[in-house]
């Protein structure tokens, strides 16, 4: 028997179907080293990483957000037209004005729902999902769909050797709505902002539009900081989760974290302690780190694949800039 996620609300909310979108161009490790001085194996080594996605032009953030909606209100059974709120994590959006969430709508064609953007980098998707659970438990929304998107391709220097190989494109959603049950647990979640400079962009925009020659302003991280934060705490933060949540790691039938390294995640499962029955995504290996739709992504892939359970529960973890983090143990749909 699947243990009841523990809950203060009295009206409940769950996930109840999942969607990806993921953009055609499939670009290995070979590729990659043609424009920075490592090779192949030395980026498998060091990350996992073996392929990515990169988007086209017309794949742009609105639209692949849309077409994994799509896939999501499909597995739930809903339309469009079901739809209350769009929330969107990003942080590679470039457009900012119209708002990629009301983009995405127009191209879902979800008319009148509220939309908007969220951005806590790679922890948007548990971010704005724990903003998606409060919406519907507190009766403001029916439906919200929670979708990650990202262009990381526009916002990565694929010269800079400790960037250019991590980051991928692509799209993930979940559709939120009431259920009879707890099925989204509390969020514990952060900012630990003594690390605030360890994954930033190297300059602002004004600097470009003031001169012309200035460098365009990448991402850039600090990587072994990074990694040495991020080994402790996503497994604190994870257990923090799991406590609010009032389920222990012998209740979890599968585990996915934000995909940003094979290491990371290894070192998370082994801090957990978690048992060899739990599935855990390490789509990282084909995807790169997607940001913000890292965790829908895996969500997905690991459902179509049959490796999640309908009604089991999930644990869930995102860690990025800032360094924001969130977790939540979640109900499969």
């Amino acid at each position: 028997m699947t243990r009841r996620i523990r809950s203060s609300s009295s009206r409940f909310s769950r996930i109840l179907g999942v969607g990806s979108y993921r953009p055609g161009n499939v670009v290995g490790n070979e590729k990659i080293c043609e424009l920075i001085d490592s090779d192949p194996e030395w980026i498998e080594k060091r990350s996992g990483i073996r392929t990515r996605h990169f988007a086209e032009d017309d794949e742009t953030i609105p639209v692949m957000g849309a077409r994994a909606a799509e896939k999501a209100l499909s597995a739930a059974g809903l339309t469009p037209s079901d739809v209350s709120c769009v929330i969107l994590c990003t942080m590679s959006y470039l457009h900012q004005a119209p708002p990629a969430a009301a983009a995405c709508v127009a191209e879902l064609g979800a008319r009148g729902a509220a939309a908007f953007d969220l951005g806590a980098a790679c922890a948007g998707f548990s971010h704005s999902l724990a903003v998606a659970r409060d919406l519907v438990a507190c009766g403001q929304s029916e439906h919200v769909l929670v979708v990650g998107a990202e262009r990381m391709s526009d916002i990565v220097d694929p010269r800079d050797r400790s960037t250019a190989f991590i980051f991928g494109d692509g799209a993930g959603a979940a559709v939120v709505g009431p259920a009879d049950e707890p099925g989204i647990g509390p969020v514990v979640w952060g900012t630990d902002t003594e690390h605030l400079g360890a994954i930033q962009q190297s300059r602002s925009f004004t600097e470009v539009r003031n001169d012309p020659l200035v460098r365009w302003p990448f991402l850039e991280m600090a990587g072994p900081e990074v990694f040495r934060w991020a080994i402790g705490a996503v497994a604190e933060v994870c257990t923090q989760a799991l406590a609010a949540s009032g389920v222990t790691v012998q209740d979890i039938g599968t585990f996915v974290p934000h995909q940003a390294n094979v290491r990371i995640v290894d070192a998370a499962v082994k801090a957990l302690r978690l048992p060899p029955s739990v599935e855990v995504a390490r789509t990282v290996r084909e995807e790169g780190n997607v940001s913000g739709a890292s965790i829908p992504l895996a969500l997905d892939t690991l459902t179509a694949a049959g490796r999640v359970r309908p009604g089991s529960l999930v644990l869930t973890a995102g860690f990025g800039s800032g360094l924001s983090y969130s977790a939540q143990v979640v109900v499969a749909p």
